[in-house]
């Protein structure tokens, strides 16, 4: 299976990266949206828009995680195709809690194994971990059936929260090895050290083998691609985060660095669509039941 990128699927992340260069910045939520939404970033997927595959769509969503832009982007993305509006800002509140709920137009939610639009929605904050991406629970007085399995809604949206961890883990590896070669101990880089390199290698290598996981789920939107990928993602951006501060130190915790902001968007975006843990689970049942032949 051949997993590189076309020169359309690259030049649609390039026309993002652009955009959320000059207009999205982590420290204000909802910054970019605008610019994004006017580009035809959000009807990708939609009928009414370009009607892509979502993996048209995996290395533009790399950079959405890579600028860590604050919205519910994945929610959007995923949603918008099954919603009887051409343009909207959505949520979802897919079994858990709804992110980012507080900047969008429309809310969609889970209930009895469907997926519903709900009408006249309050919001209640629930306590998150990560300042751009704010977490609510949501009650309505009515629901209108949306015509989509929620297992498809739920992959998709799984797959793309993993492009949205290398992205993110990309981010944070490049950071850390542009601090490593300025800042010096004993009058050398850091990034001179074995282990300095060891760990930074490790995450680079974390973050390719988890990358094909993704676009492999993408084509196939099979629960064991999608999970194996949820897993592979969250572990490499997790370990990016943790490697980023044991090299950037204290400083990579105080409000003097930026990197307070990648580090709390690996760590709630590991933990959205089901943790790396509950994942491998998952994969591990899948591989079990699977019959073995003499």
């Amino acid at each position: 299976m051949n997993f590189a990128f076309t020169d359309d699927q690259l030049a649609i992340a390039a026309t993002v990266r652009d955009v959320l260069r000059d207009h999205a910045s982590p420290a204000r939520r909802g910054s970019g949206w605008d610019e994004l939404a006017a580009l035809g970033f959000f009807t990708l997927l939609a009928p009414g828009g370009l009607g892509l595959r979502l993996v048209d769509a995996l290395p533009a969503l790399e950079e959405t995680g890579r600028a860590c832009l604050t919205g519910p982007v994945v929610e959007t993305l995923v949603a918008l195709p099954y919603l009887p509006f051409d343009k909207a800002c959505v949520s979802a509140q897919l079994g858990g809690l709804a992110p980012d709920a507080d900047l969008a137009d429309q809310v969609v939610v889970a209930v009895d194994g469907g997926l519903h639009l709900a009408s006249d929605v309050r919001l209640s904050p629930r306590p998150s971990p990560d300042p751009g991406r704010l977490l609510f629970d949501v009650t309505y007085t009515d629901i209108s059936h949306l015509s989509v399995a929620l297992e498809t809604v739920v992959a998709k949206a799984t797959v793309a929260t993993a492009a949205q961890l290398i992205g993110v883990g990309r981010h944070l590896l490049d950071t850390t090895v542009a601090y490593a070669r300025v800042r010096t101990q004993f009058g050398k880089p850091i990034g001179s050290f074995q282990a300095v390199k060891h760990r930074l290698a490790d995450v680079a290598i974390a973050l390719e083998f988890a990358a094909p996981l993704v676009h492999r789920a993408a084509l196939s939107l099979f629960s064991r691609d999608v999970s194996a990928a949820k897993a592979a993602a969250g572990e490499a951006a997790d370990l990016a985060a943790r490697v980023a501060l044991q090299i950037h130190g204290a400083i990579g915790y105080t409000h003097e660095l930026d990197l307070r902001f990648w580090l709390a968007r690996a760590w709630s975006l590991a933990a959205a669509h089901g943790t790396s843990a509950e994942h491998r689970a998952r994969v591990r049942a899948s591989l079990s039941s699977l019959r073995r032949f003499p």
